[in-house]
Protein backbone atom coordinates (compact mmCIF):
# COMPACT_ATOMS: atom_id res chain seq x y z
CA UNK A 1 0.00 0.00 0.00
CA UNK A 2 1.12 3.73 -0.89
CA UNK A 3 1.74 5.47 2.37
CA UNK A 4 -1.07 7.26 3.75
CA UNK A 5 -0.85 11.16 3.33
CA UNK A 6 -4.87 12.36 3.72
CA UNK A 7 -4.08 13.47 7.47
CA UNK A 8 -7.55 15.11 9.21
CA UNK A 9 -6.97 17.19 11.95
CA UNK A 10 -10.10 17.70 14.33
CA UNK A 11 -9.50 20.75 16.71
CA UNK A 12 -12.63 21.06 18.90
CA UNK A 13 -13.89 24.51 19.40
CA UNK A 14 -12.95 24.82 22.97
CA UNK A 15 -9.17 23.79 22.34
CA UNK A 16 -9.14 26.46 19.89
CA UNK A 17 -10.52 25.24 16.86
CA UNK A 18 -9.93 25.98 13.11
CA UNK A 19 -7.13 28.84 14.18
CA UNK A 20 -5.37 26.10 16.31
CA UNK A 21 -5.32 23.51 13.34
CA UNK A 22 -4.32 26.01 10.95
CA UNK A 23 -0.98 26.10 13.13
CA UNK A 24 -0.84 22.20 13.68
CA UNK A 25 -0.95 21.98 9.71
CA UNK A 26 1.55 23.99 9.04
CA UNK A 27 3.88 21.24 11.13
CA UNK A 28 3.35 18.47 8.75
CA UNK A 29 6.02 17.92 5.32
CA UNK A 30 5.06 19.12 2.44
CA UNK A 31 3.15 15.47 0.62
CA UNK A 32 0.78 15.31 3.31
CA UNK A 33 -2.95 16.56 2.38
CA UNK A 34 -4.10 18.25 5.85
CA UNK A 35 -7.69 19.00 6.26
CA UNK A 36 -8.60 20.86 9.37
CA UNK A 37 -11.94 20.85 10.72
CA UNK A 38 -13.48 21.02 14.29
CA UNK A 39 -16.29 18.76 14.33
CA UNK A 40 -15.19 14.78 13.20
CA UNK A 41 -18.08 14.38 10.55
CA UNK A 42 -18.36 18.01 8.98
CA UNK A 43 -16.12 17.12 6.00
CA UNK A 44 -17.50 13.75 4.91
CA UNK A 45 -15.42 13.65 2.09
CA UNK A 46 -12.38 14.45 3.51
CA UNK A 47 -12.94 11.51 6.45
CA UNK A 48 -13.76 9.07 3.77
CA UNK A 49 -10.64 9.74 2.51
CA UNK A 50 -8.29 10.31 5.65
CA UNK A 51 -5.47 8.13 6.10
CA UNK A 52 -4.99 9.51 9.60
CA UNK A 53 -7.06 11.82 12.04
CA UNK A 54 -5.25 13.79 14.43
CA UNK A 55 -7.73 14.80 17.22
CA UNK A 56 -7.46 17.53 20.10
CA UNK A 57 -10.71 16.99 22.28
CA UNK A 58 -12.92 16.00 19.49
CA UNK A 59 -14.84 12.47 19.95
CA UNK A 60 -14.02 10.13 16.84
CA UNK A 61 -17.24 7.56 17.42
CA UNK A 62 -17.28 4.00 16.12
CA UNK A 63 -19.81 5.77 12.88
CA UNK A 64 -17.08 8.29 12.38
CA UNK A 65 -15.03 5.30 12.35
CA UNK A 66 -16.86 3.18 9.98
CA UNK A 67 -17.35 6.48 7.46
CA UNK A 68 -13.37 6.18 7.08
CA UNK A 69 -12.82 3.08 5.08
CA UNK A 70 -8.82 4.12 4.25
CA UNK A 71 -8.63 4.86 7.71
CA UNK A 72 -4.76 3.72 9.42
CA UNK A 73 -4.50 5.75 12.57
CA UNK A 74 -6.33 7.89 15.18
CA UNK A 75 -3.69 10.36 16.79
CA UNK A 76 -4.75 11.95 19.87
CA UNK A 77 -3.29 15.65 20.43
CA UNK A 78 -3.56 14.81 24.34
CA UNK A 79 -2.69 12.26 26.90
CA UNK A 80 -6.41 11.44 27.11
CA UNK A 81 -8.16 9.02 24.52
CA UNK A 82 -11.72 8.64 26.60
CA UNK A 83 -13.00 10.70 23.26
CA UNK A 84 -12.11 7.92 20.83
CA UNK A 85 -13.87 4.99 20.47
CA UNK A 86 -10.88 2.75 21.50
CA UNK A 87 -12.98 -0.99 21.16
CA UNK A 88 -14.35 0.48 17.76
CA UNK A 89 -11.05 1.03 16.23
CA UNK A 90 -9.46 -1.90 17.52
CA UNK A 91 -12.45 -3.65 15.90
CA UNK A 92 -11.31 -2.24 12.70
CA UNK A 93 -7.28 -2.46 13.53
CA UNK A 94 -6.95 1.06 13.43
CA UNK A 95 -4.69 1.85 16.07
CA UNK A 96 -5.16 5.03 18.65
CA UNK A 97 -1.75 6.82 19.85
CA UNK A 98 -1.74 9.43 22.92
CA UNK A 99 1.03 11.68 22.93
CA UNK A 100 1.91 10.02 26.24
CA UNK A 101 5.52 9.36 26.47
CA UNK A 102 6.05 12.79 24.81
CA UNK A 103 5.53 14.34 28.34
CA UNK A 104 4.13 17.58 26.61
CA UNK A 105 1.78 18.31 28.86
CA UNK A 106 3.24 17.42 32.22
CA UNK A 107 4.86 20.52 33.56
CA UNK A 108 1.66 22.86 33.36
CA UNK A 109 -0.72 20.04 34.73
CA UNK A 110 1.56 19.60 37.50
CA UNK A 111 1.72 23.44 37.88
CA UNK A 112 -1.96 23.32 37.43
CA UNK A 113 -2.56 20.88 40.09
CA UNK A 114 -0.28 23.15 43.07
CA UNK A 115 -1.99 26.02 41.87
CA UNK A 116 -5.04 24.92 43.42
CA UNK A 117 -3.80 22.98 46.16
CA UNK A 118 -1.93 26.43 46.74
CA UNK A 119 -4.86 28.22 46.50
CA UNK A 120 -7.42 25.54 48.71
CA UNK A 121 -4.78 26.05 51.28
CA UNK A 122 -4.12 29.44 51.46
CA UNK A 123 -7.80 30.39 50.73
CA UNK A 124 -7.33 32.65 47.80
CA UNK A 125 -10.50 32.37 46.09
CA UNK A 126 -12.35 33.34 48.96
CA UNK A 127 -10.41 35.69 50.43
CA UNK A 128 -9.87 37.95 46.99
CA UNK A 129 -13.41 38.17 46.82
CA UNK A 130 -14.07 39.72 50.24
CA UNK A 131 -11.23 41.81 49.47
CA UNK A 132 -13.13 42.89 46.47
CA UNK A 133 -16.21 43.72 48.75
CA UNK A 134 -13.88 45.53 51.20
CA UNK A 135 -14.64 42.68 53.49
CA UNK A 136 -11.61 42.33 55.85
CA UNK A 137 -11.92 38.41 55.96
CA UNK A 138 -8.89 37.36 58.01
CA UNK A 139 -10.60 36.70 61.01
CA UNK A 140 -13.17 34.69 59.53
CA UNK A 141 -11.23 32.87 56.80
CA UNK A 142 -7.82 32.23 59.49
CA UNK A 143 -9.11 28.64 61.32
CA UNK A 144 -9.31 27.32 57.77
CA UNK A 145 -5.83 28.49 56.32
CA UNK A 146 -3.64 25.74 56.44
CA UNK A 147 -0.23 24.96 55.14
CA UNK A 148 1.43 21.94 52.18
CA UNK A 149 4.96 21.35 54.60
CA UNK A 150 3.94 18.21 56.61
CA UNK A 151 0.91 17.07 54.60
CA UNK A 152 0.49 13.82 52.60
CA UNK A 153 -0.11 13.94 48.91
CA UNK A 154 -1.27 10.86 47.87
CA UNK A 155 -1.70 10.78 43.82
CA UNK A 156 -3.89 8.54 42.37
CA UNK A 157 -1.47 7.42 39.21
CA UNK A 158 1.97 7.84 38.66
CA UNK A 159 2.87 8.21 34.83
CA UNK A 160 4.73 11.13 34.03
CA UNK A 161 2.35 13.83 34.83
CA UNK A 162 1.85 11.88 39.04
CA UNK A 163 5.90 11.98 38.81
CA UNK A 164 5.98 15.65 38.44
CA UNK A 165 2.81 16.34 41.05
CA UNK A 166 5.41 14.17 43.25
CA UNK A 167 8.48 16.37 42.49
CA UNK A 168 7.14 19.01 43.74
CA UNK A 169 5.33 18.14 46.42
CA UNK A 170 8.78 16.70 47.64
CA UNK A 171 9.96 20.19 47.14
CA UNK A 172 6.72 21.57 49.40
CA UNK A 173 8.18 18.91 51.94
CA UNK A 174 5.23 16.59 51.71
CA UNK A 175 5.59 13.07 51.71
CA UNK A 176 3.98 11.12 48.85
CA UNK A 177 1.53 7.96 48.77
CA UNK A 178 0.66 6.79 45.05
CA UNK A 179 -1.73 4.03 44.04
CA UNK A 180 -1.69 2.54 40.59
CA UNK A 181 -1.61 -1.08 38.63
CA UNK A 182 2.01 -1.07 39.09
CA UNK A 183 4.53 -0.07 41.33
CA UNK A 184 7.51 2.13 39.97
CA UNK A 185 11.02 0.77 40.22
CA UNK A 186 12.80 1.48 43.91
CA UNK A 187 14.90 4.18 42.80
CA UNK A 188 11.92 5.96 41.19
CA UNK A 189 10.48 5.87 44.52
CA UNK A 190 13.92 7.16 46.46
CA UNK A 191 14.08 10.43 43.71
CA UNK A 192 9.89 11.15 44.64
CA UNK A 193 11.07 11.42 48.28
CA UNK A 194 10.28 7.62 49.26
CA UNK A 195 6.68 8.08 47.95
CA UNK A 196 5.02 4.73 48.91
CA UNK A 197 2.97 2.62 46.52
CA UNK A 198 -0.05 1.96 48.92
CA UNK A 199 -4.00 0.23 47.73
CA UNK A 200 -6.08 2.83 46.96
CA UNK A 201 -8.17 2.95 49.87
CA UNK A 202 -5.67 3.29 52.30
CA UNK A 203 -4.61 6.14 49.92
CA UNK A 204 -7.98 7.68 50.26
CA UNK A 205 -7.37 7.41 54.31
CA UNK A 206 -4.03 8.52 54.96
CA UNK A 207 -4.40 11.45 52.67
CA UNK A 208 -4.71 15.31 53.12
CA UNK A 209 -4.68 15.91 49.67
CA UNK A 210 -5.58 13.68 47.34
CA UNK A 211 -4.56 14.36 43.16
CA UNK A 212 -6.01 12.53 40.22
CA UNK A 213 -3.96 11.49 37.64
CA UNK A 214 -5.33 8.35 35.81
CA UNK A 215 -6.67 8.16 32.32
CA UNK A 216 -10.35 8.07 32.56
CA UNK A 217 -11.55 4.05 31.28
CA UNK A 218 -14.41 1.80 32.07
CA UNK A 219 -13.06 0.61 34.72
CA UNK A 220 -11.75 4.20 36.40
CA UNK A 221 -14.83 6.03 35.67
CA UNK A 222 -16.25 7.59 39.05
CA UNK A 223 -13.32 6.08 40.40
CA UNK A 224 -14.23 8.44 43.47
CA UNK A 225 -17.35 7.61 44.45
CA UNK A 226 -20.11 7.87 47.57
CA UNK A 227 -18.52 5.36 49.58
CA UNK A 228 -14.30 6.21 48.22
CA UNK A 229 -15.02 9.47 48.90
CA UNK A 230 -16.47 8.66 52.46
CA UNK A 231 -13.16 7.28 53.43
CA UNK A 232 -11.26 10.97 53.39
CA UNK A 233 -10.59 12.40 56.36
CA UNK A 234 -13.28 15.56 56.81
CA UNK A 235 -10.24 17.76 56.48
CA UNK A 236 -8.80 16.65 53.36
CA UNK A 237 -8.96 18.04 49.92
CA UNK A 238 -9.59 16.59 46.44
CA UNK A 239 -8.04 17.91 43.22
CA UNK A 240 -8.51 16.75 40.15
CA UNK A 241 -6.73 17.93 36.54
CA UNK A 242 -7.16 14.52 34.77
CA UNK A 243 -10.70 13.80 33.53
CA UNK A 244 -13.72 15.22 34.98
CA UNK A 245 -15.35 11.33 35.14
CA UNK A 246 -13.11 10.09 37.78
CA UNK A 247 -15.25 11.48 40.34
CA UNK A 248 -19.18 11.10 40.78
CA UNK A 249 -19.46 14.97 40.91
CA UNK A 250 -22.43 14.61 42.97
CA UNK A 251 -21.42 12.44 45.23
CA UNK A 252 -18.51 15.00 45.56
CA UNK A 253 -20.90 17.98 45.46
CA UNK A 254 -22.80 16.19 48.54
CA UNK A 255 -19.91 15.62 50.71
CA UNK A 256 -18.80 19.45 50.17
CA UNK A 257 -22.23 20.65 51.15
CA UNK A 258 -22.43 18.25 54.67
CA UNK A 259 -18.39 19.38 55.47
CA UNK A 260 -17.24 15.96 54.98
CA UNK A 261 -14.41 17.04 53.12
CA UNK A 262 -12.26 20.61 53.95
CA UNK A 263 -12.42 21.62 49.65
CA UNK A 264 -11.74 20.55 46.33
CA UNK A 265 -10.00 22.35 43.06
CA UNK A 266 -11.32 20.87 39.88
CA UNK A 267 -9.30 21.89 36.13
CA UNK A 268 -11.91 18.89 34.48
CA UNK A 269 -15.81 18.18 34.16
CA UNK A 270 -18.12 15.68 33.21
CA UNK A 271 -19.25 16.93 30.48
CA UNK A 272 -17.21 20.08 29.60
CA UNK A 273 -18.02 22.64 29.17
CA UNK A 274 -20.58 21.83 32.45
CA UNK A 275 -23.40 22.78 32.25
CA UNK A 276 -25.16 25.24 34.96
CA UNK A 277 -27.08 22.70 36.59
CA UNK A 278 -23.20 21.19 37.98
CA UNK A 279 -23.84 21.79 41.89
CA UNK A 280 -19.95 21.54 42.19
CA UNK A 281 -20.44 25.28 40.43
CA UNK A 282 -21.57 26.34 43.98
CA UNK A 283 -20.76 24.08 46.24
CA UNK A 284 -18.77 25.56 49.21
CA UNK A 285 -14.72 25.28 49.03
CA UNK A 286 -14.34 25.16 45.73
CA UNK A 287 -11.19 26.57 43.06
CA UNK A 288 -12.55 26.27 39.37
CA UNK A 289 -10.77 26.23 36.25
CA UNK A 290 -11.98 25.44 32.80
CA UNK A 291 -8.92 22.53 31.77
CA UNK A 292 -5.94 24.84 31.53
CA UNK A 293 -4.23 22.31 32.56
CA UNK A 294 -2.07 21.96 29.48
CA UNK A 295 -3.18 24.94 27.30
CA UNK A 296 -0.32 27.31 28.29
CA UNK A 297 1.11 28.85 24.87
CA UNK A 298 4.17 26.24 25.49
CA UNK A 299 2.32 23.42 26.23
CA UNK A 300 0.43 23.52 23.25
CA UNK A 301 3.38 23.80 21.52
CA UNK A 302 5.01 20.64 22.72
CA UNK A 303 1.32 19.01 22.30
CA UNK A 304 1.24 19.75 18.32
CA UNK A 305 5.04 18.76 17.83
CA UNK A 306 4.68 15.10 19.86
CA UNK A 307 1.00 14.85 17.82
CA UNK A 308 2.48 15.75 14.31
CA UNK A 309 5.79 13.68 14.67
CA UNK A 310 4.24 10.68 15.71
CA UNK A 311 1.98 10.88 12.48
CA UNK A 312 4.65 11.90 10.27
CA UNK A 313 6.96 8.89 11.33
CA UNK A 314 3.90 7.09 10.06
CA UNK A 315 3.62 8.18 7.26
CA UNK A 316 7.59 7.84 6.62
CA UNK A 317 7.24 4.15 7.74
CA UNK A 318 8.13 4.17 11.46
CA UNK A 319 6.13 2.28 13.82
CA UNK A 320 3.24 4.30 15.59
CA UNK A 321 4.04 5.53 19.33
CA UNK A 322 1.89 5.57 22.26
CA UNK A 323 -0.28 3.19 21.06
CA UNK A 324 -3.77 2.31 23.07
CA UNK A 325 -5.52 -0.01 21.29
CA UNK A 326 -3.51 -2.51 19.70
CA UNK A 327 -0.71 -3.14 17.07
CA UNK A 328 -0.23 -0.71 13.93
CA UNK A 329 -1.80 -2.10 10.70
CA UNK A 330 0.92 -3.77 8.15
CA UNK A 331 1.58 -1.23 5.37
Amino acid sequence: MTAPKNVLAVIAPHVGGRAAGAGLATLFPGEAEVTVVERTDENPEALRAAHVVITALAPVTAEHLAAAPELRLVQCASHGFDYVDVEAARDLAVPVCTIGSSGAEAQNVAEQTFALMLALAKQLVPAHNALVEADWALPRLQRSLTELSGKTLGIVGLGQIGREVARRAVAFDMSVVYAGRRRVPEETEARLGGARHVPLDELLRVSDYVSLHAPLTDDTRHLLDAPRLALLKPTAFVVNTARGALIDQDALADALEKGALAGAGLDVFDPEPPTPALRLLRAPNVVLSPHVGGVTRETLVRIALAAVQNVAGYLAGDPPRDIVSGPAPAR
